[in-house]
């Protein structure tokens, strides 16, 4: 299921990321990889507050929705 519609809190394992090669490098260096632990701290107006590697991401609702876990 994509990141957008996981819960807050809960961890989840990314399974596949989409997008085009631009995106997947940008969301590569940011710390979201394939395997990597993720979850949502919050929603905030049109983004999402994201853990992942011991760090807190902003990550727009679109990208969001790129990362599947």
């Amino acid at each position: 299921m994509p990141l957008i519609y996981a819960e807050n809190n809960q961890p989840y394992t990314i399974k596949k990321i989409g997008g085009n090669t631009k995106i997947k490098k940008h969301l590569a260096e940011l710390g979201f990889n394939v395997g990597g632990e993720v979850s949502i701290v919050s929603m905030l107006g049109g983004n999402v507050i994201v853990k992942v590697k011991e760090s807190r991401v902003a990550v727009s609702n679109e990208l969001a929705k790129k990362i599947m876990v």
